[in-house]
């Protein structure tokens, strides 16, 4: 029989999710050179390439267009293609109590699954009676699966058909960057660092270049050669034909190319196509070798310059402001002191640990209760050399659940823990080093970028620490201009971070970069007039108009609906704007489309003109249809030439045309554990995101709501498309302030934030590791190529992983990913993060590196999908059953004696806390009365988060702030910000005589208690006493008082560089919002719920049977 309640990995039959054959992800070599090319930022748009954005595209067509499964929540498993295993697959499991952790003294034994058949599992891991292979097949069971993709099944490829004429040729480009050099020492030959596990704490971004340095420029030339002769000249392989020398013209592919990368052929044979073949070295790749480093024929910024041909065999003059010593050669090239990188030079580190570590300490949690760390939880720190280690990357960026990873399959599954990654991409950085130059270095099989955990075998070769193939070193990256050194490449920037962006060449280009093109989608129905939403949009695009990312070809359009689609032409030399009206919603046209997208320098007064009168326009309109699925078709035709980011406001239930819905909601029903109503009702939305993905368009969508407009439908058009989702229920600009002044906050982040344009991203891993899985907003367009339209800083991914060949021979793996994009300044760059831990070979250092807030953030991805594609009551047993399963695991295969108690490891002693912070976070909590839309932005938030904020949002940060002191405080640029402990979350931390702040992220709540001191309520909040306090308070009025100043820093120390804008809501005993704030205490019982005592008891009980 199977196990009832076991999280298992997406199954074919989830929406949209590809599941993979083969190995899913492999560093194979690549197939294709990399090509692309790159305009002037100064040039215009299209002037040199005649033809390129022609204003009608013609709609793709899918080869197959039946076989397309839709995917509720961005994952999508990705493996073989050519066959497909229908849609009609479905979960068997025995049927399940409606909330199966509810009963504590149950002592029957869980039935056992059995093995899956044979096609489903790969002979070499066979799976246990109770393993929790976290894997993309379907499980019989509702038990997540860690481990192999399975054997058989199939890829639903989703090849596009287009008509749009593709481009040829090659344009000028010229930058400038600058660099400040790095302190940070070469690499050393011992990764891994014997004896203890260090300390948790969270490592520094590396030191990075500071773009006020001047440029250092080429190399010199001339004089007299060295002592010891020219440095010697080689080619970079000896395979290479005459082509290299001679570089075919890259041709130019639109867009419209882009999706599909195999054919529909069974010997799934490549057909070239864009993205893959420019960014490269994916499962798709060949064992073709090509050009490693496509040489460019002319300096691309001052930075890296190539080297001109007197350097190559004459030694540099001294010039003038340059140091001679640092261009003199004892012999030839200098020496070479760094030893090979291998297993045999390694030392293995972990062999010295015990279970008396503070890593692995035992921790009795029914005797330890208060396991909460009093300051923010830290990622585990991996155990490599400190030298290695410094060179790591941010955990912020890069984070891996397992920060030890096992050396095989077969000890994954024993852990039953996931290995995944998570990501932050594109976020925010303070400081970035930026390298220009004619020669970006990669691998030439794997196509792995150079990065600090290369081997140098010597001055002239590097090895792959993903495929361990030996590349030549180039030429040119034998000289720094940082240290103004010839022959040292272990000081060049690439080697010495983990985090680095390349501004890429024009073979890194399909097309010339495209520029930011940003079109606003307005509902005008008379209930969105209703809500005042106009104003605050219109009054924040006055705003920042001057603030959105772009340059002088920045581009913008308007088109509002209500049954009707209206157009606008802001032509010049009107005198003022010109509205068309396009009744016909059944068959869509664009009129007059070169005059809707208009510049918006050229025509800034016309486009202020309509902002400042589009509010008043429909004031008397009492039409209340909604033709939103018309309106996106509209948008979608006037943005495909070009791609750009399409801004959706909607409030309400799509009516009248395409893509009409129907409500599916019962208002008055408690949500139960069979919720049946996650799932899209139509299809439309996502067939029309997949059509915007392949012409580069994004598609935002602002749901300002207070009925029910089913956001299960409507997401859809944002997950596909790489766009974000943003709610705000009952939105009124007079009942409802505070989301107005929500509305308003986050609506400026989002206008003036970073944006990078017909982006792709790829993750990389060490040979013997696999990739089977990714969560987040994109289409992932051949097997493991990302497609993102957009790519905003605020946006995370995730992605699931298994171990396909056994890693014993090596110590150390990696894992990098590459994200190419177009700036808002037509800059076409790759930002890299690489990331290096270490292998182990036993399961006490698997669970001594687990990460457990990744774990949690991971296994929330996996349980949005298992919650569309199964149930919600699957979902919630499957949370339960990952630590059930997991110290079971840790209980049977590491503890030598059977204690009493619920023993778990110390990195795992908060991992039945964040569980059970899941199961009663909004996406995943039963018997409340959420409503169906707000459970579903709750999911899409899992989806689209970075770690950081989903978990804040999922278990929140409770202080006491009625006591503030000095003691401990940040000084912030002459700022002194307190620093409190964090409390538990449970009432029993509360007293009536303080203060409590709750942060959740997207939320503030400031409860105060009835006896709270005379002190705290005059100077902080203003008020004589208690009764005076207003029953909705959501504002701390501004006293000049020092307790006042203390929580107001404080709180605005929170609420800095969130991407969101948290209200704060003081809360009183009589308040409404106060069952809102005891829902957070997720230590407390409620009453569909269990205390944290009773959950593990309840778990203590199921791991001792």
């Amino acid at each position: 029989m199977a196990q009832p309640g076991r999280l298992g990995a997406s199954s074919p039959a989830q929406n949209g999710a590809v599941s993979a054959v083969g190995p899913p992800y492999s560093n194979g070599p690549v197939q294709n050179p990399l090509m692309h090319s790159q305009v002037s930022v100064s040039q215009g748009y299209s002037s040199p390439f005649p033809g390129s954005y022609p204003h009608q595209i013609p709609a793709k067509t899918p080869l197959n267009p039946t076989s397309v499964l839709y995917n509720y929540g961005g994952s999508q498993t990705v493996s073989s293609l050519n066959s497909y295993q229908g849609p009609g697959q479905t979960l068997n499991r025995l049927p399940l109590e409606p909330n199966p952790v509810t009963p504590l003294k149950s002592t029957a034994p869980i039935p056992q699954m059995p093995p899956p058949p044979s096609s489903q599992t790969p002979a070499a891991v066979p799976a246990s009676s109770d393993s929790l292979l976290y894997g993309p097949h379907p499980s019989p069971s509702s038990n997540w699966q860690y481990g192999h993709p399975p054997v058989g099944s199939k890829t639903n490829n989703f090849v596009p058909v287009s008509t749009q004429p593709s481009l040829s040729g090659n344009t000028n480009l010229s930058r400038n960057n600058q660099y400040v050099s790095f302190g940070a020492p070469s690499l050393q030959n011992n990764y891994m660092k014997t004896g203890s596990v260090p300390p948790p704490t969270s490592p520094p971004l590396p030191t990075i270049y500071q773009p006020t340095r001047a440029p250092l420029g080429p190399p010199p030339s001339g004089g007299p050669p060295p002592p010891g002769g020219p440095p010697p000249v080689r080619s970079s392989d000896p395979q290479k034909k005459t082509s290299d020398s001679v570089a075919p013209q890259p041709q130019l592919r639109s867009a419209v190319h882009q999706e599909g990368d195999v054919s529909a052929s069974n010997n799934g044979s490549v057909v070239e196509n864009s993205y893959d073949t420019i960014e490269g070295g994916g499962s798709m790749a060949t064992s073709q070798l090509t050009n490693q480093n496509p040489k460019m024929s002319r300096n691309v910024g001052s930075s890296y310059p190539s080297l001109p041909p007197g350097y190559q065999n004459t030694s540099p003059p001294n010039m003038s402001g340059r140091p001679s010593t640092a261009l003199q050669y004892t012999s030839g090239l200098q020496p070479f002191y760094q030893s090979p990188l291998g297993a045999n030079h390694l030392t293995t580190g972990m062999s010295g640990l015990s279970l008396h570590s503070e890593g692995l300490r035992v921790i009795n949690l029914l005797q330890e209760r208060n396991m909460l760390p009093t300051t923010p939880l830290k990622a585990p720190v991996p155990n490599l050399h400190e030298d290695i280690q410094k060179l790591n990357c941010n955990p912020e960026l890069f984070r891996c659940t397992l920060t030890n990873i096992p050396q095989t399959q077969a000890l994954l599954n024993k852990a039953k823990l996931p290995l995944g990654l998570l990501l932050h991409p594109f976020k925010d950085l303070l400081q970035l080093p930026v390298v220009t130059s004619s020669t970006i270095v990669r691998c030439r099989s794997c196509r792995t970028y150079i990065n600090p955990f290369v081997s140098f075998l010597d001055q002239r070769r590097w090895k792959c620490n993903l495929c361990y193939r030996v590349n030549d070193v180039p030429e040119e990256f034998m000289y720094n201009p940082v240290t103004r050194v010839y022959g040292d490449p272990l000081r060049r920037p690439e080697v010495q971070n983990a985090t680095i962006e390349f501004m890429a060449p024009s073979e890194y280009m399909l097309r010339p970069p495209q520029p930011p093109v940003y079109l606003f989608v307005f509902d005008v129905s008379h209930n969105a007039v209703e809500t005042g939403y106009l104003n605050s949009v219109c009054q924040s695009l006055l705003d920042n108009l001057d603030s959105l990312p772009g340059n002088t070809r920045t581009k913008i359009g308007f088109i509002t609906f209500d049954s009707t689609i209206h157009f606008y032409s802001l032509q010049e030399g009107l005198s003022q704007p010109q509205m068309l009206i396009v009744s016909d919603i059944e068959d869509v046209f664009i009129p007059m489309p070169e005059n809707l997208l208009v510049n918006l320098n050229e025509n800034k007064e016309l486009i202020q003109d309509l902002l400042k009168t589009l509010p008043q326009m429909f004031n008397k309109s009492l039409e209340t249809q909604s033709a939103l699925g018309p309106a996106l078709q509209s948008a979608f035709k006037l943005m495909s030439p070009t791609g750009g980011r399409i801004s959706v406001f909607q409030t309400q239930l799509p009516s009248v045309g395409v893509g009409a819905l129907k409500s599916r909601e019962e208002p008055n029903q408690k949500s139960s554990p069979k919720e049946i109503h996650l799932t899209p009702s139509t299809d439309f939305y996502k067939k029309l995101a997949l059509d915007c993905s392949g012409q580069q368009v994004a598609v935002d969508l602002f749901l300002l709501s207070g009925q029910y407009s089913d956001l299960a439908s409507l997401g859809c058009i944002s997950r596909y498309s790489a766009g974000s989702v943003y709610y705000y229920p009952s939105y009124h600009h007079q009942h409802n302030p505070v989301q107005v002044e929500k509305f308003q906050k986050e609506l400026k982040r989002y206008l003036t934030r970073k944006i990078g344009f017909e982006a792709v991203m790829r993750i990389r891993c060490t040979k013997g590791l696999s990739i089977h899985t990714f969560h987040g907003n994109f289409f992932v367009r051949s097997t493991d190529l990302l497609s993102l339209p957009n790519v905003n800083p605020d946006a995370g991914y995730a992605v699931q992983m298994s171990v396909e060949e056994n890693l014993t021979d090596i110590q150390v793996v990696s894992f990098q990913s590459a994200l190419l994009y177009t700036s808002s300044k037509g800059e076409r760059r790759i930002r890299v993060h690489t990331m290096c831990l270490p292998v182990v070979s036993t399961l006490n250092e698997v669970y001594l590196g687990a990460d457990v807030q990744a774990i949690s953030g991971l296994l929330a991805n996996m349980a949005v999908d298992r919650s569309i594609t199964a149930s919600l009551s699957d979902a919630r047993d499957a949370l339960v059953n990952a630590v059930i399963d997991s110290l079971s695991a840790y209980r049977t295969s590491v503890l030598s004696s059977q204690q009493p108690g619920l023993l778990v490891p110390f990195s795992l002693r908060l991992f039945p806390l964040f569980v059970l912070a899941l199961l009663k976070q909004k996406s995943f909590q039963t018997g409340t009365t959420a409503r169906l839309d707000e459970r579903i932005f709750a999911m899409c938030q899992v989806k689209n988060q970075p770690l950081v904020y989903l978990m804040l949002m999922t278990h929140p940060n409770l202080y006491r702030v009625d006591n503030l002191s000095d003691e401990g405080a940040l000084n912030i640029n002459d700022r002194t910000i307190p620093q409190p402990p964090i409390l538990q979350l449970s009432v029993e931390k509360l007293s009536r005589d303080g203060a409590f702040l709750m942060d959740a992220g997207t939320v503030m709540m400031l409860w105060v208690g009835k006896n709270c001191g005379q002190n705290f309520l005059s100077q902080v909040l203003g008020v004589p006493n208690y009764a005076s306090l207003p029953l909705n308070m959501t504002h701390l009025p501004d006293l000049d008082t020092a307790e006042s100043a203390r929580i107001g820093g404080f709180i605005s120390w929170l609420r800095e560089h969130r991407p969101f804008f948290p209200i704060l809501y003081i809360i009183r005993d009589e308040s409404p919002m106060k069952a809102t704030f005891l829902q957070y205490m997720v230590e407390d019982r409620t009453e569909s719920a269990l205390s944290y005592y009773e959950f593990i008891l309840h778990v203590q009980q199921q791991v001792n049977k």
